[in-house]
């Protein structure tokens, strides 16, 4: 679908946005969402395609701010009577407008990604036939593979931004997901590893036979270091976190702090601190949404908000936040491109795109020799954080002992903890290889999911504390 989502309501355009302009009519803004959706995954397990789904979705959201409140409706049917249910139901929270409607997003032609369709090619036999090539191509590769999991998704997104002003926004969005998990065992012992890449492009270069190669000999390479390694030691140490992935703690532990409704709250350990030194000398933390083609990117935001590079923390120094619309006008600030929601059905809200530190001047081997003692944390897997406290949890599902100076044994179960702020300020040294993840990242906030990206260069943290296995 690529006619215009206005047009599928049972009324005239002209009818539609006079009942837009009149419910959000003296509020401090508001508009109303469109989108249409479809989305497709395959996942070839144990041998055989075990799920293979497709599915489509369309709806609006209206939705009008007064001042610290919001009222929203939403809907799947495009239909007068259900435009006509949410004005009423939206038109409730009346009363605490300002009486002042917030000037419109800024207008911009860049466009970051294709209108392309990565649903409809290569064909579902083309997707099914190359996850069962995965899985045949590891079995041969090593005796030790035990199970293959091996999936591709894909979603192509069209949504409509229509502002009581009359001012349309309009993106369509693509994004595709390719995913590669291997189990590995030697006797009674099982280790797993995997590995991931996507983003807002077709399916062309990830089904290429060398990039997939290459994302199943990794998923195999991890599991199989795993298979050889030892239980971490617990207790206090230098730790060098690898460039890429590893900037998960960066979005978990100091990204969250930094959206603008936990600052504005008063409920983020980096509330009231602008102007302030709240990591290391050094330590420069951006979040891009204008990457071409990165999973986290957007042409524009959920409110129609050109998306931006915005740098939160400068030199150590604390010198912005990211912004949805409401927060930003309830806090003196601008917009930044930051207002994400996950589907019609869910309010905007500040989120991250890619947010990743910024590259330093030492080479990653100068950072590892510089470790006399300490680990190596290449990849990371799940986390917990506390946003209002800043403390973190996270586990390592690639690490290694550092022992003067040179990468050595292999280790599993190692827990990084810490807090984020606390954290920001022991780092010591920062690689010249800022990288981004491959394009695998998801995050949550108050029950709704949207698509991210993380990078940072190789870091070195000094004195972390680490829970492992034994001391």
């Amino acid at each position: 679908m690529t006619t215009s989502l206005l047009s599928q309501f049972d009324i005239s355009e002209e009818r539609l946005r006079r009942i837009v302009a009149d419910t959000i009519e003296g509020a401090d803004d508001g508009e109303l969402f469109l989108e249409y959706r479809e989305g497709e995954a395959l996942m070839f397990d144990n041998g055989r395609l075990k799920t293979a789904n497709f599915n489509t979705d369309q709806g609006f959201g209206l939705r009008a701010v007064a001042g610290e409140a919001s009222g929203y409706a939403h809907a799947s049917e495009l239909s007068e009577a259900a435009l006509l249910r949410a004005a009423d139901a939206v038109s409730a929270v009346k009363g605490g407008y300002s009486g002042v409607m917030a000037a419109a997003p800024a207008r911009t032609n860049r466009h970051l990604y294709s209108d392309e369709n990565p649903i409809s090619s290569p064909s579902f036999e083309e997707k099914a036939k190359l996850l069962q090539d995965i899985d045949a191509w590891l079995r041969a590769k090593d005796p030790r593979v035990r199970q293959v999991t091996a999936s591709v998704a894909s979603s192509w997104q069209h949504v409509e931004i229509l502002r009581a002003d009359g001012h349309l926004v309009r993106d369509i969005r693509p994004l595709v997901r390719m995913n590669v998990s291997v189990v590995v065992g030697s006797g009674d012992r099982q280790e797993s590893g995997s590995y991931g890449m996507g983003g807002r492009k077709g399916f062309g270069e990830f089904l290429a036979e060398d990039s997939w190669h290459f994302a199943a000999e990794e998923a195999l390479r991890q599991a199989l270091v795993n298979l050889e390694a030892i239980p971490a030691p617990a207790g206090t140490f230098d730790i060098v976190l690898s460039s890429g992935w590893p900037g998960v703690m960066l979005h978990e532990a100091v990204g969250h702090g930094l959206e603008g409704d936990f600052n504005r709250k008063k409920t983020s350990a980096f509330a009231g601190l602008l102007g302030q030194q709240v990591a290391a000398k050094g330590v420069t933390v951006v979040d891009d949404g204008t990457i071409a083609e990165r999973r986290g990117s957007l042409t524009v935001d959920d409110e129609g908000t050109p998306s931006a590079r915005n740098v939160l923390i400068d030199d150590g120094k604390l010198v912005g936040y990211m912004q949805d619309r409401q927060n930003a006008r309830l806090m003196g600030m601008n917009a930044t491109g930051n207002g994400r929601r996950e589907s019609y059905a869910h309010q905007p809200m500040p989120r991250m795109t890619n947010t990743y530190m910024t590259a330093g001047d030492k080479t990653p081997e100068e950072i590892i020799a510089s470790v006399k003692k300490g680990i190596y944390a290449v990849s990371f897997g799940g986390g917990q954080v506390d946003i209002t406290s800043g403390k973190f949890v996270f586990g390592c599902t690639e690490a290694y002992m550092i022992e003067d100076g040179k990468v050595t044994q292999p280790i599993k179960g190692a827990m990084l903890i810490g807090n984020g702020p606390d954290a920001m300020h022991r780092v010591t040294m920062v690689g010249n290889d800022m990288k981004l993840d491959t394009g695998i990242g998801m995050c949550g906030k108050a029950g709704q999911g949207v698509p991210v990206g993380v990078g940072q260069p190789h870091l070195r943290m000094n004195q972390m504390t680490v829970g492992g296995t034994q001391v």
